[in-house]
C-alpha cells in the first residue's frame, strides 16, 4: 500500500484533495510501485518561482516540480520517493492554452511529477519522447473518476 500526502498552501485547489490522493494511489499502482511515500503540495506561482530558482536556477515559475530522494530512504518500512510542487496558476494557463479541464491538466501534472519520481526524464525541447509516451498512456488508462 502506498502512501500520498496532499495539501495546498495559497491556493484553493482545483480539485478535491481526496480525489487527487486517490488519483495518486492508481497511478502508483499502475506503475508497479509499492510502499511509497509521496507528497504532494499545491501551491502559487510565486511560492514555485522561489523553489525553481532556488532549484534549478531558473528566475521563472513552472507549472509542476519534482524532487526525488537522493537515496533509499525508508521509514517505517516506506519507500520516501520525494516531493511533487505543482503551481495551481500555471496549470490554469496550461489548462485554457489547451482547450482542457482544469482536473484533467491537474492529473497530468501529477503524472508528470510521479514518472520523475520514479527516475523518468525527458528532453525539454521536445514533447516526444518514453517519458512523455507513457505519461500520455497512464492518463488514457485512469481517465475515470
Amino acid at each position: 500500500m502506498n502512501v500520498v500526502s496532499i495539501r495546498a498552501i495559497n491556493v484553493d485547489s482545483p480539485v478535491p484533495l481526496e480525489e487527487l490522493e486517490r488519483y495518486s494511489l492508481r497511478v502508483l499502482e499502475s506503475l508497479g510501485k509499492d510502499r511509497w511515500d509521496v507528497s504532494i503540495l499545491l501551491c502559487d506561482d510565486q511560492y514555485i518561482h522561489e523553489l525553481n530558482g532556488r532549484y534549478r536556477d531558473r528566475d521563472e515559475p513552472t507549472d509542476v516540480l519534482s524532487f526525488a530522494q537522493d537515496s533509499n530512504y525508508e521509514t517505517e518500512g516506506y519507500y520516501v520517493a520525494g516531493d511533487i510542487v505543482i503551481s495551481v496558476d500555471t496549470m490554469k494557463k496550461n489548462a485554457d492554452d489547451h482547450h482542457i479541464s482544469e482536473k484533467d491538466e491537474t492529473r497530468r501534472l501529477l503524472v508528470h511529477g510521479l514518472l520523475h519520481l520514479a527516475g523518468m526524464d525527458h528532453d525539454e525541447e521536445s514533447s516526444e519522447g518514453e517519458m512523455l509516451d507513457l505519461q500520455e498512456r497512464i492518463l488514457r488508462e485512469n481517465s475515470g473518476d
